[in-house]
């Protein structure tokens, strides 16, 4: 079945002005019917609540900024007091002189001593040559040569500057020590204790000057040596 909606107050040309026609649906006949209704000084009113809005008036339109809106702070101020986003600080290096990623040398990690390949090869060529002197100025001439032959053991296998150092101060005081014990020996008699100090003072002496020439950076010649270790 399907209903014609109700028509109010709609105003036929062909009719009095003080006249509407008033649709009904017949549904027995299935014809509308008009049906003639006086109206009493009862106008005609249109009712609309708002006017038909031409197309492109901007009212469909996706709504711009706001002006009265706060802007956002600057990258540079985190907002809530925390850090600020500040570019990254420059490689370890840069404008210095090193490579980009490197370090710059702490202390004791420079350039190698004159002489030596590092400063710990040129520790042990110093015991070697004082190590004498100073077990010689202990032992009585006798234990000159346990210095050399500690940086020997200890590095000679790894460094062939501190070997040379070692083997050069070893044969001298290997000597040295060897006359000193024979006249400790002989010490019975009064030439056997000049031999013991001759000897200490020799080893003493010569043991310094092969120090002080090896902070330098050179390899000393004692003399009066013999080539018990090459």
């Amino acid at each position: 079945m399907v209903l014609l909606p109700r028509l109010h107050h709609i105003q036929c040309a062909s009719l009095p002005p003080d006249r509407t026609i008033e649709p009904r649906l017949n549904v027995d006949e299935g014809v509308a019917c008009c049906r003639y209704r006086h109206l009493v000084d009862a106008p005609t009113v249109t009712h609309m609540t708002e006017a038909p809005r031409p197309s492109g008036d901007g009212t469909d339109a996706t709504p711009g900024p706001d002006p009265n809106a706060v802007p956002p702070p600057p990258p540079s101020a985190a907002p809530g007091g925390g850090y600020s986003q500040t570019p990254p600080p420059p490689p370890p290096g840069a404008g210095h002189g090193w490579p980009p990623g490197a370090y710059p040398p702490g202390p004791g990690t420079g350039a190698p001593p004159p002489g030596y390949a590092s400063s710990d090869d040129k520790t042990w060529a110093l015991i070697a040559h004082f190590g004498g002197a100073v077990g010689a100025f202990i032992g009585g001439g006798v234990l000159g040569f346990v210095g050399p032959l500690i940086a020997y053991l200890a590095k000679g296998q790894q460094s062939p500057t501190v070997r040379a150092h070692a083997i050069a101060a070893l044969n001298f005081q290997i000597l040295w020590s060897i006359i000193a014990l024979v006249g400790a020996v002989l010490s019975c008699i009064g030439i056997g204790v000049i031999i013991l100090a001759a000897a200490a003072i020799i080893e003493i002496i010569f043991g310094v000057i092969a120090g002080v020439k090896a902070n330098e950076g050179q390899l000393y010649r004692y003399p009066m040596s013999a080539n018990f270790i090459k």
